[in-house]
């Protein structure tokens, strides 16, 4: 799209009118102002003003900053928000919406909304667990070691959470009926519900819901497997994801699905849960690539038998690599 006045490298200045229409227009066009507006709330990019519509639009620098200041709050702001995780989701989301046909730029505009949501969850989750991380000394807290302020992970958390609703109403409504309360149980498992023994049900909604929500964002359904595989491939990923903070956890009170089964019958029962999403999976694979389906059996079996006889680390390992290949059974089949 030809621009109506040429842009200003040097001085920032941006057409209002070329600026609209782009939003207008194209799903990019909101995830890019979504993204200059959070880092404005949180005092990390440019205050933007205007005048009377039609003039140019003008960019003008907030409070000054130190570079090393800003440095360090971006730096803080990627350790705090769960940055593994929330990649691997979008990643996820995003991988799904190509293996079902969606055009470029509806990928673009679902990967947005699923990664501010996941923003929203990872940084709300950091400050809710700020006094038990302090309790325990973790040095890889922000929050916890003051290395981020409370204030800037409550403003991230405040306009994620509202740019989360208004990418998924750009996806339409059916997704949003879909994806939001996916992300409210994310944000209920941060609440309390990881202290129950309900807490592997965030993770079945949520993980259950994303792929039907992506579906949804083009127009399609997706086939009932595809949630019931989509749920027991998040309940296996929330105890695998526990695994490591069990004894910390309890030390502060923390007495979830994992904490009451112990580390040994939780890798079990992770392992048995990806298993089945496999099965799930390869019963749907086999129709049409018996061969492929087989291959891949073969080979979730012997992690299984792993994780099933051995100590250590070991389960934990073999369960990532059921859940790698249940990611990807997921997307040829879908």
């Amino acid at each position: 799209m030809p621009l109506r006045q040429p842009l200003d490298k040097c001085s920032g200045d941006w057409d209002i009118a070329t600026r609209d229409a782009l939003v207008a227009d194209h799903p990019v066009g909101l995830a890019t102002r979504f993204g200059g507006t959070l880092l404005r709330a949180l005092g990390l990019g440019t205050s933007a003003s205007t005048t009377a519509r039609g003039k140019r639009w003008k960019f003008s620098t907030g409070r000054p900053r130190r570079p090393i200041e800003e440095a360090r709050e971006l730096r803080g702001l990627l350790k705090a928000c769960h940055p593994g995780p929330s990649l691997a989701v979008t990643v996820l989301a995003s991988a799904y919406g190509v293996s079902i046909g969606l055009p470029a730029s509806r990928i673009a505009l679902v990967a947005a909304t699923v990664l501010t949501g996941q923003l929203s969850i990872g940084w709300s989750n950091d400050l809710i667990d700020v006094n038990r991380d302090r309790a325990t000394a973790r040095r890889d807290k922000p929050f916890a070691t003051g290395e981020l302020s409370i204030r800037a992970g409550r403003v991230a958390c405040a306009v994620t959470a509202i740019g989360t609703v208004v990418l998924s109403l750009g996806n339409g409504i059916g997704f949003s009926e879909v994806y939001l309360p996916c992300v409210a149980a994310g944000w209920s498992y941060n609440l309390g519900m990881k202290g129950t023994v309900l807490s592997w049900l965030p993770y079945a909604v949520a993980f259950g819901g994303l792929p039907v929500s992506v579906a949804l964002a083009g127009g399609a359904t997706s086939p009932w497997w595809v949630a019931v595989a989509g749920a027991l491939l998040g309940v296996g990923a929330h105890l695998m994801n526990v695994l490591p903070d069990l004894a910390d956890d309890e030390a502060t009170g923390i007495h979830g699905l994992a904490h009451r089964l112990g580390a040994r019958r939780t890798s079990l029962l992770a392992v048995t849960s990806l298993l089945a999403a496999s099965v799930l999976l390869l019963l749907i694979e086999a129709r049409t690539e018996p061969v492929a389906a087989g291959a891949v059996a073969a080979v979730v079996a012997v992690l299984a038998g792993l994780a099933m006889v051995s100590d250590g680390k070991t389960p934990f390992y073999a369960a990532m690599g059921i859940a790698v290949a249940d990611v990807g059974l997921l997307l040829v089949a879908g």
